[in-house]
């Protein structure tokens, strides 16, 4: 998915929520003197909740509400101590977390270590329901309140232990020396009592502890959220609100940021981008991010998994030209793929080239190696995308002419998927018979993160069931490992086996792209290249 907290001191000392007058008194987002950005936005496919969001629209919404023990700044990527006063451990896995004072919900309720030690243990557990459960997985007890099948045994985790208002404690199953850096992610974010009491009544109109409250949400139309002016961070909103409103295909967006209707476009069509630097000049944001595009195999089908069809997954991959479609196509806001990760990372971080020549394109030896392993499944391979946003169906129409051209003429086809919340719910029931997009936004700055929820057994996002014994025992191999240094090449060598086995196709890393308007300014995307919203200035 997705993204994480960022922000900066606000222009405006105090923003008083539902004002009616921006900072400063200059021009309107809205056009109507309020001083609210107006952005364009998808509707997610869950209700907004911490523990159930998982993908990149719920995450704007997240980023905006609450606020966690670590936050992640918006240049570097670093994980910064917020809330949490300290985290402390004397060995990779028994961690002390003591929060700072004054921290409060919008509600008025107080954060205290029992919102945080809740909310996990509600995530984690199995009649919750929660996408992001398996981020607790390694927290001591998950098994018993999270079982592979069967009823829960406990309904709180034997790791979490609340010591005072301002301290609990967590154990974890394993070392990990990194896990205070993935305490930023949105799954670990405190709630408020009033979750737990009215959980239909909360969802409706979610309450944080962030700088925005909820307005109003017309699910299919827009999110109206509001400056709370008893945010106590060092991060006000430097507007009054943001509408969210909702579009299903980004150049009609594109359009209204024209026509002077919308502020913010935060992912700018590929059909526009051949204009947008003449149209908006420096208003127009293209920068690396920590986001990859793969096409992931459906793992759990016979036809893509047995024995051999490896070659043939490592053949489709070498049939893609990545380099003629990202110029083609994406003009400077694309790069071919030649990991699982993102250059964003560096080389510290764990990047490197470790596709080699299965991701280069290669139409001979694509065939060669489709023919060894058997063939396409039915004699042709199908794609499938949400076609809403992202200019998706241009750039599955030239993956699937360029198999087409190397492999034969009907090897490939396309499955457009109307929205995205559709999409995912398939995504979900593991419908697909082909490879199907997955657009990956790291959710911290990790290359742990990039590899473990994709590919890991029965990981989070791990929507092919990808499962292989070395690759796991790899991952718990680096995880356990204090020497960073060690610990990235023990998830390079990890890489290694997704390379052997191709249970996805790396295409390209993707860049931030943006576009505002001439009513706003300071208009800036973090590292996962989600807007800085709170951050906006409203001239």
């Amino acid at each position: 998915m997705r993204g994480a907290t960022h922000a900066k001191w606000a222009a405006c000392a105090v923003t008083v929520a539902l004002a009616a007058t921006a900072c400063g008194g200059g021009g309107s987002g809205s056009g109507d003197g309020s001083g609210v950005v107006r952005s364009s936005w998808g509707d997610p496919q869950n209700p907004v909740e911490p523990a159930n969001t998982n993908e990149v629209q719920g995450g704007k919404v997240l980023d905006m509400l609450f606020r966690g023990l670590k936050k992640y700044d918006p240049k570097t990527g670093e994980a910064k101590d917020f809330i949490a006063e300290k985290i402390e451990t004397t060995d990779s896995q028994n961690f002390t977390v003591t929060l700072k004072d004054g921290w409060e919900f919008s509600n008025g309720e107080k954060v205290t270590a029992k919102s945080f030690v809740d909310a996990w243990n509600y995530g984690a557990h199995v009649d919750s329901k929660q996408n992001n459960a398996p981020f607790f997985s390694n927290i001591k007890g998950y098994d018993e309140v999270h079982p592979e099948s069967g009823a829960a045994k406990a309904k709180t985790m034997s790791g979490l232990v609340v010591k005072d208002d301002k301290t609990f404690t967590v154990a974890l199953q394993d070392k990990f020396s990194t896990y205070p850096e993935t305490l930023g992610y949105q799954a670990f974010m405190p709630l408020p009592k009033s979750f737990f009491d009215d959980h239909d009544g909360w969802l409706s109109k979610p309450v944080g502890n962030g700088p925005y409250t909820v307005e109003s949400y017309a699910k299919g139309s827009e999110m109206k959220l509001r400056a709370w002016d008893g945010y106590k961070g060092d991060d006000k909103a430097q507007n009054d609100g943001v509408d969210l409103k909702v579009y299903t295909d980004n150049n009609t967006a594109y359009t209204d940021l024209m026509a002077g209707n919308l502020d913010l476009v935060d992912d700018v069509p590929a059909q526009q981008l051949k204009n947008v630097k003449n149209d908006l000049g420096d208003r127009y944001i293209n920068q690396p991010a920590l986001i990859i595009q793969t096409l992931v195999f459906p793992m759990y089908d016979k036809n893509w998994s047995k024995a051999g069809m490896e070659k043939v997954r490592r053949g489709v991959s070498m049939a893609i030209n990545r380099e003629e479609i990202t110029k083609g196509i994406f003009q400077e806001t694309r790069t071919p793929a030649k990991d699982w990760t993102s250059p964003a990372l560096g080389d510290k971080g764990g990047y490197k080239d470790m596709c080699g020549d299965a991701c280069k394109y290669d139409p001979d030896e694509a065939k060669k190696l489709v023919a060894e392993g058997g063939g396409l499944p039915g004699g042709k391979v199908t794609i499938s995308s949400n076609v809403d946003t992202g200019s998706h169906r241009v750039w599955m129409d030239a993956v699937c002419n360029s198999i087409n051209n190397a492999l034969g003429k009907g090897s490939c086809t396309v499955n457009p998927i109307g929205t995205f919340a559709d999409f995912k719910n398939q995504l979900g029931a593991y419908k697909f018979t082909g490879p199907f997009r997955s657009g990956w936004q790291a959710d911290y700055p990790l290359i742990q993160n990039f590899l473990q929820p994709l590919y890991y057994k029965n990981a989070s996002s791990n929507y092919g069931k990808f499962d292989n014994k070395e690759f796991n025992d790899l991952v718990d191999k680096a995880n356990q490992e204090a020497d960073q240094a060690k610990a990235v090449t023990d998830f390079q060598n990890a890489q290694k086996i997704l390379a052997e086995q191709m249970p996805a196709i790396p295409l390209w890393y993707q860049n931030g792209s943006a576009g505002y308007s001439e009513n706003v300014s300071d208009v800036s995307l973090n590292q996962f290249s989600v807007p800085v919203y709170d951050q906006i200035k409203v001239n």
